[in-house]
C-alpha cells in the first residue's frame, strides 16, 4: 500500500508543470516549450506526453555585439519570432542559417529574448535546430586553410551523403536485375512497348503479374520515390494515422527512407486488393487483373527516371533550389497522372468508358486515389 501511494504520488507531482521562468542559455537548446492556455503559462514540452503543437517556444540569450546563429530545416512559410515580433519566414522548404543577433528587432536590446518557431499547418522540424559552428576568420590575403574548407563543404545538404548511397544502391540493384532477367526487364522499359499497339499490349498483359521480377522492380521503385519524397521534404507524416504508427523524425533520414520504400511498396502490393473489392462492387471483376498489370507496368516504366531527377536534384539543389523543387514535384505528377492517363487509355481498348458505370468504377479506383496522392505527396506545400 505504501508503495502504491508513493508511486502515485510521484506520478501525480510529474505530470504537473509549474510557470518556467527564463533561463535562456548561450545557444539554442533541444528542450522547447509549448503554450498552455488553460493555464496562459509555457510548459516544458515532452514529445511522447503532449500533443504535437504548431508553435513552439525557448528562451535565448543574445549577448552584445555577439553573433548567435543557428542552423535548421524549414518547411515553406515557416516562421521565426522573437518576442511575438516577426523576424523571418521561409520562403521555401530547405535548410537554412541565420543569426539571431542580426534579425534582433530594432529598438531591442541584448539579454533574454524568447523565440518562437510556428508553421500555420504542420509542427515543425525540432529535431533540426542546433547551433551553427564559427565559421573560422580569414586574413586578407592568406589562402583557406583545410579547416575552412572542411567547414564550407558542410554546409552542404543534410542527407546528401545518405542520398548517393542509396542511389549507389538503386543503380547497382537495376544493373543486377537487368543482367539477371534481361529479356523480360527489356520487355517493360521500351517506349514501343509501353505506347505500341494493341497486339504487344495484350503480350504483356496476359502475362503473370505475381513474378520475382516484378516484385524486385517493385522494391527497387520503391526505394527510388521514397528517397525523391525525404529530398524534396515531402512528409507523408503529416497524416495523423501514420504519425500515430510511426513516429520517425525527419532529421533520421535513412529510417525515412526506409519507412517510405515500405509503405509505397505496400501501396502498390495492395492495391490489387482494393481492385478486386471495388470490382466486386461494381460488378467488373474482368477488368481487375488488365488493370492492375497495366498499374504495375507504368508505374515501373516511369520509376526508371526518378534515380536521374534525384541526381538533378543533388547537384543543383543549393543553387537552384526553387526551380529544383518544381521540376521534381512536376516528375511525380506526370508520373501519377501519366499512370491514370495509360490505364483510361488501356481499359478503353477493351470497354467503352462512355458508359456512366464503368466511368464511375474508373473515378473511383483511379481519379480519387490520383487527387489524393497529389495531394499528400506534390501539394504538401
Amino acid at each position: 500500500m505504501c508503495i502504491c501511494l508513493i508511486l502515485q504520488a510521484i506520478t501525480s507531482w510529474s505530470a504537473e508543470y509549474q510557470p518556467l521562468p527564463p533561463s535562456p542559455k548561450t545557444g539554442i537548446s533541444d528542450e522547447w516549450l509549448i503554450y498552455d492556455e488553460a493555464g496562459n503559462r509555457l510548459v516544458l514540452y515532452l514529445p511522447g506526453y503532449h500533443n504535437p503543437a504548431r508553435a513552439y517556444y525557448q528562451w535565448v540569450s543574445i549577448r552584445p555585439k555577439q553573433s548567435l546563429r543557428i542552423t535548421f530545416t524549414a518547411r515553406k512559410d515557416q516562421s521565426l519570432f522573437l518576442d511575438n515580433r516577426l523576424v523571418f519566414t521561409a520562403p521555401a522548404p530547405a535548410s537554412y542559417s541565420l543569426d539571431l543577433a542580426q534579425l534582433l528587432p530594432a529598438g531591442m536590446n541584448s539579454g533574454a529574448h524568447l523565440l518562437c518557431v510556428w508553421h500555420p499547418e504542420t509542427p515543425p522540424n525540432l529535431s533540426s535546430f542546433a547551433n551553427a559552428s564559427p565559421v573560422p576568420q580569414v586574413q586578407p590575403g592568406k589562402v583557406a586553410t583545410g579547416a575552412l574548407l572542411a567547414q564550407a563543404r558542410a554546409h552542404g545538404h543534410q542527407g546528401e551523403n545518405v542520398f548517393l548511397c542509396f542511389l549507389l544502391l538503386i543503380g547497382l540493384l537495376y544493373g543486377g536485375i537487368r543482367a539477371t532477367y534481361q529479356p523480360s526487364f527489356a520487355r517493360i522499359y521500351q517506349f514501343e512497348n509501353l505506347w505500341g499497339k494493341a497486339a504487344k499490349d495484350q503480350e504483356f498483359l496476359t502475362k503473370p503479374t505475381a513474378t520475382w521480377l516484378n516484385i524486385l522492380l517493385i522494391l527497387v521503385f520503391s526505394l527510388s520515390l521514397a528517397l525523391l519524397l525525404v529530398a524534396i521534404h515531402t512528409n507523408i507524416q503529416t497524416i495523423v494515422i501514420l504519425r500515430r504508427l510511426f513516429d520517425v523524425p525527419e532529421s533520421a533520414i535513412m529510417v525515412r527512407v526506409l519507412l517510405y520504400t515500405a509503405l509505397i511498396a505496400g501501396f502498390v502490393l495492395g492495391k490489387y486488393l482494393f481492385l478486386e473489392l471495388m470490382g466486386y462492387i461494381f460488378d467488373v471483376t474482368e477488368l481487375v487483373m488488365v488493370q492492375y498489370r497495366e498499374f504495375v507496368r507504368t508505374f515501373l516504366f516511369m520509376g526508371l527516371f526518378l534515380p536521374l531527377v534525384m541526381v538533378l536534384y543533388l547537384s543543383l539543389n543549393q543553387t537552384l533550389p526553387e526551380a529544383v523543387l518544381w521540376i521534381s514535384n512536376g516528375v511525380v505528377s506526370l508520373m501519377l497522372v501519366g499512370t491514370v492517363v495509360r490505364i483510361a487509355r488501356t481499359l478503353s481498348h477493351r470497354v467503352s468508358l462512355l458508359n456512366l458505370h464503368l466511368f464511375s468504377y474508373l473515378c473511383a479506383t483511379e481519379v480519387i486515389p490520383l487527387l489524393v496522392l497529389l495531394k499528400l505527396i506534390v501539394f504538401t506545400y
